[in-house]
Formats: C-alpha cells, structure tokens, sequence
C-alpha cells in the first residue's frame, strides 16, 4: 500500500512539474530572445564605433600627409571632416589643429574662431589628457586679450590635484597676474612651481629665472615670453599633425574603442 501511495504522490509531482514547465516556457523564450537581441546590440555597437574609429584614422593620417606636402588647404578640408566625426578623440584632434591654423594670423576674429575651436575639441574629448589640452590652448589663446576674471575661470579647473596639466595652469595663471600687474600674485605661483615635484624641470627653471626677474624689476622682460609661448603647444600634447606625442594612430585606435565599449548599452 506504501509503493501504490508513493507511485501516487510521484505521479503527482510529475504533472505539477510539468504544468509548471508549460507556464514558464514562454518567459524562457522571452529571456533567452531578449539576451541575444542584446548581445547582437552590443557587437552591432562596437563593430559600428570600430569602422568609424578606422575611417577617422586615415582621414587624419591623410591630413598630415596633405600638410606634410604643402597642400593645406586639403589638409584643412579633411580635418573639417574628422571634426564631425563620432570618433571622439580624433574629431578632439581636428578641432584642436584647426584651431591652432586659426591662431597664426594673429587677427582678433580668428582668435576668437579658434578659441571657440579649442573648446568644442575640449567637449568632444574622451578623456582629461586630450580635454585640457584643448582648454589650456584656448586659455593661452586669450592670455594677454581678455580679462583677467575669464583666463582665471579657464585655468583654475585645470590646476586640481589629479589633472595632466596643473603645473602648465599654474603657470600660465601666473603670467597672466605677471601681464596685469599682480607681481606678489605671479611669485607665489612661480614658488610653487620651483618647489614642485611633479613638475617638469622647464616648468621649474622658466619659475626660478621668472622669480629673479620680479626680484629685480624686471618683471615686464617676463610678460613678453607668454606671446612667444602662445606659438607653442602645450607640453605632452600632441606632435607634428596633431598627433599625441608618444601616441601612435594603431593606439588612439584602440583607446577609442575601449571609450566606445564602455558606452555601449548595456
């Protein structure tokens, strides 16, 4: 009588089992589509970013070819492009060059076009490195045009702990005080930057010959270097063409992928 009640019960949890499977198997099948519509996203996603990254790539490499050959204007109409591209840091690249083709004429309205170039490349940045490059070229661009209050609202962000940059910011801060008169102001930046660690031995010896220079009444000798540094990129940031210095195409190809990834939906 045991067995028969025990074959019973088992028969009974059989068909539950079974009921219950029939239930679920719609949200099985639902779960399981949802999963693969997802992972084809996904690599639709990343596959879509990887060809833009590629076209990017060549379309600036084929810029420096076209400046390295005397055509700028070519070079010029390709960097228009990669500055609409979606690839981040190379359309942060484009924007920066154009920029800086903007400041050699010296005149205002072509300054102003290239501030406004330096910051769309510091928005389209992927990442701090190309970012404040752009703003601490847009803040040297107006170092010695604009008020005092707007190149000090540039370049203070830019001097935090943690940024690629701070020592470049501070330094720049402190021939702008220099340029309105503030020597007590400059030589408190110039000290920290003699004393600094992080900072570059440049950095560092254009601070100690600053420092003499305002010890002995010599301070506007001082101002005059800023115009000149307006003509040079900032330190670490890119080579001839735009390119990173130490960054090779292959590798912003990667970095930008590894951007994009991180973006893809979920």
């Amino acid at each position: 009588m045991t067995d028969l009640f025990e074959e019973v019960e088992e028969q009974l949890r059989s068909d539950r089992y079974r009921t219950l499977a029939r239930k679920a198997a719609p949200w099985v099948i639902a779960v399981g589509a949802a999963a693969l519509i997802a992972a084809l996203i996904v690599w639709g996603w990343r596959e879509y970013n990887k060809q833009i990254t590629e076209k990017a790539s060549e379309q600036y490499a084929a810029a420096i070819s076209a400046e390295a050959q005397g055509d700028t204007p070519k070079a010029l109409q390709i960097l228009g492009e990669v500055a609409k591209s979606p690839a981040k840091a190379y359309k942060s690249l484009a924007l920066m060059d154009l920029g800086a083709v903007k400041l050699l004429s010296g005149k205002p309205e072509d300054v102003k076009a290239a501030v406004a170039y330096f910051d769309q490349a510091a928005s389209a940045a992927p990442d701090p490195l190309l970012g404040d490059a752009a703003r601490l070229k847009s803040a040297f661009a107006i170092l010695d045009t604009a008020p005092f209050s707007e190149v000090e609202g540039r370049l203070a962000p830019l001097m935090k702990d943690g940024r690629p940059y701070r020592v470049q910011a501070r330094e720049a801060l402190a021939f702008a005080k220099l340029m309105k008169g503030d020597t007590a102001g400059a030589k408190s930046d110039f000290v920290v930057i003699s004393q600094s660690l992080d900072a570059p031995e440049g950095a560092r010896q254009r601070a100690k010959a600053a420092m003499d220079l305002i010890d002995t009444g010599s301070a506007k000798a001082v101002a005059a270097t800023v115009k000149a540094a307006q003509t040079l990129p900032p330190p670490m940031l890119v080579g001839p063409g735009g390119v990173p210095m130490g960054v090779a195409p292959p590798q912003l190809q990667q970095q930008q992928q590894q951007q994009d990834e991180a973006a893809a939906p979920q």
